[in-house]
């Protein structure tokens, strides 16, 4: 069992980081959007308040949550605009992960203090052509004396144009191996020679938050930038970061959700049909009474899967269940809360029409809904034949 940080001093922290989220993280939401990027004072302040290493282990310099606290977090963090938890999520919830889990003594004593210090991790694993599909990764990584050499293309990196550090997963062998263990992971700081960031894409909305290619060219690395110190360990370390990835895309979607049905309800008060505010009619209260319901089940879940994982647990099919439910809720959230609004929730004038843009990724992140479905099904099955 991971007790995590002291309860007393866990919940003091949570109060303050309420407090925060609402006097200071709303507040600057419209000129995140403008700006397309967090703003330098909010990211100094994160850094400055320990936000970049809540999970890392406290001999390490972070704070040393477990997974329910660190969820939890998630959710606080991402009842704001999403950039928010996406700039933070990546470092404290799955490089962290894959170091603390799979790395060498000399890798933790590297890396994890500057990640919690607030270096910028990302995490390079999609690529043009595969995602999932580990068989079709075609960034390979060829043994130079002590070190390798890596080549290709990673797609959709969350944090790459300002990462100080990204693990890319690269075939260590040509050929497909059991257990994907043709796949290793390597650390790698972004001013490598080689190293080349592609100019930041424009998104359907999370326009706070930057995603670009990541291009190797004869990159060189020492032996020692490769995780754990050992080939054919970079899918398995990718995958149980995943699990932490998805966790906190639920949480993200959960604390989110909330903001739209506040935001919803509050519109529901105010405005006024026929003579009286639209929350007293029935349908209304149908889609305000539904979304409540919705996040009261993705909250239960998500209490479930973090318990689980505090108690040393497998939770592959857990994880993948309650991302896929947390995030598909928070999408149909969205839509009551513009419907609620009727025409004016089209409008770029109110938040909704923000909201119902900013979480349509959710859906895709750490593996769309559909590969939730198959990585539920597989494990069942796999189960069910054991």
């Amino acid at each position: 069992m991971n007790p995590g940080m002291d309860a007393d001093i866990f919940d003091a922290f949570m109060e303050q980081l309420h407090r925060y989220v609402r006097e200071r993280l709303i507040p600057a939401e419209d000129q995140l959007e403008t700006l397309g990027r967090v703003p330098d004072d909010i990211l100094a302040e994160m850094k400055d308040m320990g936000l970049f290493g809540v999970t890392m282990p406290e001999a390490y310099g972070g704070a040393g949550m477990n997974i329910s606290q660190y969820i939890a977090f998630v959710q606080a963090i991402g009842y704001a605009a999403p950039a928010y938890r996406s700039i933070l999520s990546i470092n404290i919830g799955m490089v962290c992960k894959a170091i603390v889990g799979s790395g060498t003594e000399a890798q933790k004593a590297h890396w994890l203090p500057k990640l919690a210090g607030g270096a910028i991790a990302a995490f390079g694993l999609t690529e043009p052509d595969s995602g999932s599909d580990s068989a079709a990764m075609k960034t390979r990584a060829v043994r130079d004396g002590n070190g390798y050499v890596l080549n290709g293309t990673k797609r959709y990196i969350t944090n790459a144009p300002f990462a100080d550090v990204i693990l890319v997963m690269a075939r260590t062998n040509a050929e497909a191996l059991p257990k994907n263990g043709h796949v290793s992971a390597f650390l790698v700081p972004r001013d490598t020679p080689g190293v080349t960031i592609g100019s930041p894409d424009a998104k359907m909305g999370q326009a706070g938050s930057q995603i670009a290619d990541v291009i190797l060219e004869d990159v060189h690395v020492d032996g020692d930038a490769l995780l754990g110190g050992e080939e054919g360990i970079g899918f398995r370390a990718a995958m149980q970061s995943l699990d932490n990835g998805r966790l906190s895309v639920a949480g993200a979607s959960v604390g989110y959700a909330q903001r739209m049905l506040d935001c919803g309800l509050q519109y529901a008060l105010e405005r006024k049909a026929f003579g009286e505010p639209i929350a007293n009619f029935q349908l209304i209260q149908a889609m305000l009474a539904d979304s409540k319901a919705e996040i009261y089940a993705a909250e239960c879940m998500l209490r479930d899967a973090c318990a689980r994982a505090d108690r040393g647990e497998k939770i592959i099919i857990e994880a993948a269940a309650t991302k896929m439910f947390a995030s598909e809720m928070c999408g149909r959230v969205a839509d009551r809360v513009v419907q609620i609004h009727g025409g004016a929730g089209y409008l770029k004038e109110y938040l909704a029409e923000r909201f119902y843009r900013d979480c349509r990724i959710y859906r895709i992140y750490e593996g769309t809904t559909q590969i939730q479905q198959l990585v539920i099904a597989k494990n069942m099955l796999r189960e069910a034949a054991a």
